[in-house]
This record gives structure tokens, sequence and C-alpha cells, in this order.
């Protein structure tokens, strides 16, 4: 006898699908953020000392996506059954197009020389996060496999531990690593969108708390016994030299802005383009094995391109163009990185964390044992909290979070979020691997 039941698919079609329409209603959400947090007195100006302004630009299209105004993708069921499926690009125009103007705006006025003198302790916190992530992983599996086993079973390709092997490749480097990682495990394909689901979940509390904790940097610098001073000195220097090159921007001003942004943006994609093409043939030639899926990052367009943005900032900032600063350079970067902060908050579905919750507790688990570890080590080295914010953002968000991570600081320190996060692209696999082979032991244990 056939089996003719169906699985029911809902349709989760949002208010608004035309982005258009989503983008204006961000662009309306960030401007009253900006409006609020402007108040001298009254209630606003008491939220804002706790919440910072940058975290509710990230919370409120979170919101909106989970009361179902708008979504970053979604499914319509016609009346006839047929299933449609819908997306937005914000996202991807975000960190494709603006991401990039705002790294190079806001590098022009980078002293690459302070930013170097700000010392070892971003190196270690960086690395202190790849650690918590490498032994967080395993300890997260032994935990919850001792109050629910079945979360973390499975066998062959079904092992929950493959999967958590994305997770590690993610946390540790990007996307390319995450993909690297699937290919080397072989998880079940069919099942990864449910380890995509707990990467999105978890990364993005993570993001959020350590968002609300710039609202308490002093409390916390002041615990943590930590030395500020090169910090305090390049946000000086860089603010300085602000003041000391403003200006009123004229036309002339903006449309040079735009097109040192923009232009910069296109070569960069061009480049990238060229660039990951050649890695791509290279390293598909190579012999399948850890050599191999270590290098894919390589062929990563993505990473090419905001590293190639990245040297072109750096140039230009020993050039006239750093002058443009005093045009609101870091300005315009501002603006294109919160815009790219509440694409990413639309991204987040509330209600989602009550779904897949064991996978959603080994996640959180996983990355509680990063956070402790992190302070701990903060706490040792007397490490600034934009040591600990950064160095954890590098890791578990890349270059996409990192540098909205740091420029919450200051925008001068947008750059050292982006040098640190090529840093996870290079160790990501290798340390994702040697997380991997811990979690393949514990779930055995």
């Amino acid at each position: 006898m056939q089996d003719t039941t169906a699985q029911i698919v809902e349709d989760t079609t949002p208010l608004f699908t035309n982005d258009t329409i989503v983008f204006g209603l961000l662009m309306v959400a960030l401007g009253l953020i900006f409006y609020t947090a402007k108040q001298k007195t009254g209630f606003w100006n008491k939220f804002y000392k706790i919440i910072p302004a940058l975290f509710m630009a990230y919370f409120i299209p979170a919101v909106f996506t989970s009361i179902g105004l708008i979504a970053p993708d979604w499914v319509t069921v016609t009346e006839t059954g047929e299933e449609i499926k819908g997306s937005t690009n914000l996202y991807y125009v975000s960190s494709r197009y603006l991401l990039p103007a705002a790294l190079v705006l806001m590098t022009l006025s980078m002293d690459l020389k302070a930013v170097f003198n700000l010392g070892p302790k971003a190196l270690v916190m960086f690395f202190t996060g790849t650690v918590g992530i490498i032994l967080g992983g395993p300890i997260a599996v032994l935990i919850i496999g001792t109050i629910s086993p079945e979360t973390v079973g499975g066998v062959g390709p079904d092992a929950v531990w493959r999967g958590l092997s994305t997770l590690a490749g993610s946390w540790i480097g990007g996307g390319a690593n995450q993909l690297a990682m699937l290919e080397i495990y072989g998880y079940n394909q069919k099942l990864y969108g449910g380890m995509v689901f707990v990467d999105i979940v978890v990364a993005n509390i993570w993001m959020a708390l350590l968002l609300i904790g710039i609202g308490r940097t002093a409390r916390i610098d002041k615990w943590l016994k930590a030395d500020t001073t090169a910090i305090e000195e390049l946000k000086e220097k860089v603010s300085s030299y602000s003041k000391k090159v403003e200006r009123t921007p004229t036309l002339t001003d903006y449309m040079i802005l735009a097109a040192i942004a923009f232009g910069t943006v296109s070569i960069a994609h061009f480049g990238a383009g060229y660039i990951s093409s050649g890695f791509e043939n290279y390293v598909d030639s190579m012999p399948a094995g850890l050599k191999r899926n270590s290098l894919t990052f390589l062929s990563s367009p993505f990473f090419w391109m905001i590293t190639i943005t990245t040297i072109i900032g750096i140039i230009l900032s020993y050039t006239k163009m750093k002058k443009y600063e005093g045009a609101g350079a870091s300005k315009i970067g501002t603006v294109f990185i919160y815009i790219l902060v509440a694409s990413i908050g639309m991204k987040i579905n509330i209600l989602d964390i009550f779904k897949n919750e064991g996978l959603i507790f080994v996640g959180l688990v996983w990355m509680f044992i990063h956070a402790v570890l992190l302070i701990i080590v903060a706490k040792l080295i007397r490490a600034p909290y934009f040591f600990l914010a950064v160095g954890s953002q590098a890791n578990v968000g890349g270059a996409a979070s990192a540098p909205i991570v740091a420029s919450a600081f200051h925008p001068s320190l947008a750059t050292v979020g982006v040098l640190l996060a090529v840093f996870g692209y290079a160790v990501g696999t290798l340390g994702a691997v040697l997380c991997t082979v811990l979690m393949q032991m514990a779930a055995a244990a």
C-alpha cells in the first residue's frame, strides 16, 4: 500500500518581503536608535548608559524577524500547495559592498605603527579564543552527553560529532573552513542545515552579549585591572588627527570619498575573483587530505575581498587621502557598519532558540567555556576588554563581525578586528580538526 501522507510545510512568509521596504524599515529603526541615544536626560539617557546603541541596532531587527515583519528567508505556500522559497539580499549586499567600503574609509586615518604598539596581548587573546573553541567542543559533548546521550549520538554520516566539526570550523575560521570540515568528515548534508542553525543562534547570542559588555567597558577593565594605555593613546592620536584636519565637507569631498570607498570595493572584488579562482585550481589539484582542506580558505572570494580591502586601506593611510578623515570618512564608514549590523540582526529569530534545544545547549555550553577561558586569561595578563571581545569575535564571527565589535570601541580600531580575523582563516581548519578529534573521543566515552 502506497503511503499517501505528505509532510506539511509551514508558510513562513513575513509581512514585508520586498528588500526596498525592508531596507527602509531597518533605516528608520537605526534613525530612531540614534535619535533616542542622543537624548541628554530622561529614560533614554539612562537606557543607553546600560545598553549600547550598537546592540539595539542588532536587537531591533531581530525582534522584527521574530514577530514576522521581516525574514532572512521564507517559504510561501500557494493555494495549490506549491512551495515558493524567498530570501533577502540585504545581508549579501551589506557584507560584500558596504563592509569593504566601511573598512577602507575607517582605515584611512589608521596609524599602523600605533596598531602594532598595542602589543602581543591582542594575539594572546585571539589564540586563547581559539583554544577555548578547541576545548569547549569536547567538554560540551561530555556534559550534554551525560544528561542526554541521544543529543550527541548518531552513527556513520549522522554522527553528531561530525556535524559539530562544522561549527568548530566556523567558530575558529569562517565559512570556507566550515565547508572544509563538512567535506573532511562527511556529515549527512540533509542534517547540515540544523548545524548552520545552531551556528547562527549561538554565535549571534554571544555577539549580542559582547556588544552589551561594550557599554560597561570601563567597569570591566577596572575589574580586569587592565592596562589600556596603548589603546587610549591610539584612540587619542586618531581623534587628535581628525580634529586637526576636520573641515566642513563639500560635495566634492563626498564624491571623492564615494570613489575611494566603492572604487576599493570594485578592485577588491575584481582581485578576489581572480586570486580565489587561481587558488581554487591549485587546491583542487592537490591530493585529498588534511593539507588540501586546510588551504580551502585561500579559494574563498570573501577572504581575498577583505584582505585586498585592508591592504588598500593601509596603503592609502600613507597618502594624502588620509586627510579625508577630516571630511568624515570614518563617520560614513560607521554608517555602513550599522547597516551591516542591522542586516545581521535580521538573520536571527529569537523564538528559534526554543527549537532543537539539545544542540542549542551544546552550542551554548561550548561558547560558555570559550568565554570563561577568555576571562581567565584576560584577568591573568590584565588584557583590556577590547582585546577579549575582538579576540573572541575574530574567531567566532570572522571578518564580517570582528570589525563591527572593534569599531564599537573606536572607528580607528576596526582594522585590528580584520587583521585578527585573517589569522582565524589561516588556523581555522587545523584547529577544527583537532577539536573534532577530541569531540569524537568525547562522544565515544
